[in-house]
């Protein structure tokens, strides 16, 4: 019943369309880009419950106050404090560990302004985890999700990188100046 209402928000209300090129395997790594507004959540969250998976998304914990914390959490949100010293890499893995399914889904631009300097912890946390990344583009000119490509992380993190912002360049964000692939 949940999958059938979040496709027919996102396909027949919103209009947009839903592209699974891989097979999505028990536990991942979403990189999700790029993510140049707010409305990638909502949009993100739709396609996920289109294509018939949960996903999880790490979150600054000021917005987990009552009530938007309550929303947030049953929608799969996890609150990070970046100002603790404790590895948010670290305790990714542990859930990962602790779960037999889990997709944390993570947007390496780490805003949603430009960064050119994206950040590594997704690669980092699929490694220590040992699981795939997924890649997954948002397109708000086609109006597509697209899970198009997986990696195993090789553990040579610039040829990664590389690889995995290739395949973002097709992608326009609802903001595309606020997306920058920097040099690759």
């Amino acid at each position: 019943m949940k999958h059938a209402i979040y496709k027919f928000i996102y396909t027949k209300v919103l209009g947009w369309k839903a592209i699974l090129n891989v097979s999505m395997p028990p536990k991942c790594v979403i990189c999700a880009a790029p993510h140049t507004s707010n409305l990638d959540l909502f949009i993100g969250k739709l396609f996920y419950g289109t294509i018939g998976y949960k996903t999880s998304f790490m979150m600054k914990k000021d917005w987990f106050f009552f009530p938007l914390g309550l929303f947030f959490k049953s929608a799969g949100g996890i609150p990070v404090d970046r100002s603790r010293k404790t590895s948010l890499v670290d305790q990714m893995v542990k859930v990962f560990n602790s779960k037999e399914k889990f997709h944390l889904a993570i947007t390496p631009e780490g805003t949603r302004k430009a960064n050119p300097n994206w950040k590594k912890g997704f690669y980092h946390i699929a490694i220590k985890a040992q699981v795939p990344i997924v890649l997954i583009g948002i397109d708000y000119e086609k109006k597509i999700i697209e899970a198009g490509k997986m990696i195993i992380p090789s553990g040579n993190i610039e040829e990664d990188l590389r690889e995995i912002k290739q395949y973002f360049s097709k992608f326009k964000g609802k903001y595309p100046e606020n997306f920058s692939l920097g040099t690759y």
